[in-house]
């Protein structure tokens, strides 16, 4: 079972939700006005009418509501004006308070029936007076809500070590889980300045490239694994992967060499003690044989003496 739907996206390099357009046709980079679990909402077409399987869909599944008017962007703008005044009325209440929070950003739902301030702290705050005089001055719903610091970074925006703005307020819908161990696969510095972003966190672009070097180091020997070169037989200490080229520690003289992927070959005749193949089993072979022959041999010892026996007595 599949769906109609189109992609809508509220805020910049923020998530996609799908909506029925019902009868309605949109094109990608059109406004609309959708309803929402947080009410009547302003967003941007991202994603044309296609068919999706209905486990990519949360039902039930909203309908846009219609196309936005230029009424609705006049709205959008006064929002955006109440926002840049709530957010310094924020400021001024946290300090009054002394309460140990940042404040990163506020947002106004688009129906102006909620305000919602969004903050920083090393642990749980209590903002319950807070609140009290947040709602006395704006006289709606009001709702304080704590976050991360990569949601941080993905709000304030900024420029990353490469030069380009932030990939998560850019283009990066949502975060992925990035580990030392992609860093290491990468052969990059562990130094945590070097590998984190200006979030303090390791930096998303290592999984974003870790597809690659998994796919890549496919064609290279693993680290630690015998092959064999021109130079004879060694050890695999490190691979390039943009170079192509294997670090090998040669066996006879313990020289580091590199030498092209397509000039070696895995030592696959070899075992990791320089044992030759099959001489394990030869020789659990010969021990299964040795076991063999002396469970027989009283046996044979037996039939033979018995043998004499009779020949004796014959």
């Amino acid at each position: 079972m599949s769906y109609c739907v189109v992609g809508i996206r509220f805020k910049k390099a923020g998530k996609i939700y799908y909506f029925d357009p019902g009868e309605m046709v949109f094109v990608v980079e059109e406004d609309v006005i959708v309803e929402t679990a947080r009410g009547i909402e302003y967003g941007e077409i991202v994603v044309g009418t296609a068919d999706v399987p209905d486990e990519e869909v949360v039902a039930p599944l909203k309908k846009v509501l219609r196309k936005a008017t230029d009424e609705d962007r006049k709205q959008l703008k006064e929002n955006r004006d109440k926002e840049t005044r709530a957010y310094q009325v924020g400021l001024d209440k946290i300090a009054a308070h002394g309460l140990p929070m940042k404040l990163v950003s506020v947002e106004q739902t688009f129906d102006g029936n909620k305000i919602i301030f969004y903050f920083t702290a090393e642990g749980r705050i209590d903002f319950r007076d807070l609140v009290k005089d947040l709602a006395a001055v704006f006289r709606t719903r009001i709702e304080l809500r704590q976050i991360g610091v990569r949601d941080e970074a993905k709000m304030m925006g900024g420029l990353g070590c490469c030069g380009r703005e932030l990939c998560c307020s850019t283009w990066l819908s949502d975060f992925a889980s990035v580990s030392i161990r992609m860093a290491k696969d990468q052969n990059l510095s562990l130094n945590p300045t070097k590998i984190s972003g200006i979030c303090g966190r390791l930096m998303c672009c290592l999984k974003y490239e870790n597809d690659t070097y998994e796919l890549a180091r496919e064609e290279f020997p693993e680290v630690g694994s015998r092959v064999v070169t021109p130079l004879g037989e060694g050890r695999v200490i490190g691979i390039n992967i943009f170079k192509k080229t294997v670090a090998v520690e040669l066996k006879e003289s313990k020289a580091i060499k590199d030498f092209s992927s397509n000039e070696i070959t895995p030592k696959g005749a070899r075992g990791e003690n320089d044992t030759p193949p099959g001489s394990n089993d030869q020789a659990n072979g010969n021990k299964d044989a040795r076991s063999c022959c002396r469970s027989c041999k009283n046996q044979e010892t037996g039939s033979n003496a018995g043998g004499r026996k009779h020949q004796a007595e014959g």
